[in-house]
């Protein structure tokens, strides 16, 4: 490499006075754009270096190249924030996307709460309040339970709850039910993590009462029933039943805590949603405490959603932990709103998730014929497939939700450049490969989205 061509490197100041970089001072501010600036030169200083042999760059052509890389460096970090997408993967409880939309009340709740609200005062009074007040009322309507309590997650609800009743202690769990969720959320992380020593108790896929009993000793504190979520197992496997471990806790003065997963409020057996009962049934059942999610089948925000005896969900109440783990303004705002629907039975109507569930597949195949006429003439290749969106969100594994896809494939282009394509649209538009076909579900796109997924559609012929 020649010191000629390294003399023609643009300096950081020559860059910042492009056109381009007055642009993005303004999306990004003049310091980052400077970092993004000296990043750039220096690379293109090192890459000269490294150059076999001298390839004669000129001025002008390295100010291009260096300006179309500092441009691609500040699209990419715009990319890595959080913006909307176009969710047209069938899968309603899509963890990477989000899982639950928010309702059209939740988000107007959020941004009523987002300046200055009644989080701990009490308008009445004119005295403090409680936080979380309504959310906890609603909670507990809704379930049953004695009492209610609300923290940022479900593994943050185990945490706690395990801490709290069994921290000094044992904790006795069957071998089938230390899942893994997500990669995230292990159950004997979890448990570890709060202190208890964890019992196992049976194999992989059954377990018996006997097996419980046996392992009860002095140093007990604590019974645990985990809901699998994302798996099943299937064929010579048995459990006892929740009555049974109810009666075993109680006899021995033990709690009996179940993670219940995904936190179904109402029966969703007529969506075709199956093995997920409702957390009214465990409480009913007897069971003392239960934690379940926020994001998933009840069709909220991320939370940690606690119900059970009054005397144990007080001793949570007041335990340290529960202040680094408590809920923010915004969060509960849209649980509040959420729970509300539930409350009116309105979850159809009101709750994103609820009217994905809702769609027949009838419904689904004439709104992807609309979109293929909608279409008209076109060089795609363009058809209906039956198919199956999916619960997702380890969610309901085992449930089928019939669904009709529409196939899409072009004569010049592979489907992984199709779903590539779609994916850098704006919004960007999720969607599935199979059997070298780009496969969108319109089980999980919204009405008011469908425009834009045809115009995104009618781009790929010409691009």
């Amino acid at each position: 490499m020649t010191i000629s061509n390294l003399r023609h490197v643009p300096s950081v100041d020559q860059l910042l006075r492009t056109e381009a970089a007055r642009q993005l001072r303004e999306a990004i501010g003049l310091k980052r754009v400077t970092a993004i600036a000296r990043s750039v030169t220096a690379e293109l200083r090192s890459s000269l270096r490294n150059e076999a042999a001298s390839n004669g760059h000129t001025a002008e052509a390295l100010l291009a190249e260096a300006v179309r890389r500092m441009e691609e460096i500040a699209t990419l970090e715009g990319e890595t924030g959080i913006s909307k997408v176009i969710n047209a993967t069938g899968v309603l409880l899509h963890t990477n996307l989000g899982r639950a939309p928010l309702s059209a009340a939740a988000r107007a709740a959020i941004d009523a709460a987002a300046g200055c609200c009644n989080l701990e005062y009490d308008v009445a009074t004119g005295t403090r309040g409680k936080r979380g007040a309504r959310v906890e009322v609603l909670l507990k309507n809704l379930t049953g339970a004695e009492d209610a309590l609300v923290v940022n997650n479900c593994a943050a609800a185990a945490l706690l709850i395990l801490t709290v009743l069994a921290g000094d202690g044992e904790t006795i769990v069957s071998r089938g039910e230390l899942v893994e969720i997500g990669g995230d959320f292990r159950v004997p992380d979890v448990m570890a993590s709060s202190g208890t020593r964890m019992v196992e108790v049976g194999t992989t896929n059954r377990t018996h009462l006997d097996d419980y009993r046996r392992a009860i000793d002095v140093n007990t504190r604590l019974i645990l029933r985990v809901h699998p979520s994302n798996y099943r197992v299937i064929g010579f496997a048995s459990s006892p039943a929740v009555a049974e471990l109810v009666a075993l806790a109680h006899e021995h003065d033990l709690p009996l805590y179940e993670d219940a997963g995904s936190g179904v409020l109402s029966d969703v057996s007529q969506y075709g949603v199956i093995d997920e009962p409702t957390v009214g049934e465990i409480i009913a059942a007897g069971v003392d405490v239960v934690s379940f999610s926020g994001d998933k089948l009840l069709g909220s925000t991320q939370a940690g959603l606690i119900a059970g005896k009054q005397a144990i969900v007080q001793r949570l109440r007041k335990h340290p932990l529960y202040r680094a783990l408590r809920s923010d303004k915004l969060r509960l705002a849209a649980l509040e709103a959420t729970l509300a629907s539930h409350q009116r039975d309105k979850a159809a109507a009101e709750i994103p998730v609820f009217q994905m569930l809702s769609l027949s597949p009838a419904e689904i195949e004439a709104r992807a014929q609309a979109v293929i006429e909608q279409l008209g003439p076109t060089n795609l290749e363009l058809a209906l497939e039956p198919g199956e969106s999916a619960v997702g969100g380890g969610s309901a594994p085992t449930s089928k939700l019939s669904t009709t896809l529409i196939a899409v494939s072009h004569p010049r282009k592979s489907a992984a450049e199709i779903e590539q394509q779609l994916r850098r649209s704006s919004p960007p538009i999720i969607a599935r490969i199979s059997e070298d076909k780009l496969l969108v579900d319109l089980r999980t796109v919204f009405v008011e989205d469908i425009p834009t997924l045809l115009a995104a559609l009618k781009n790929l012929e010409t691009h």
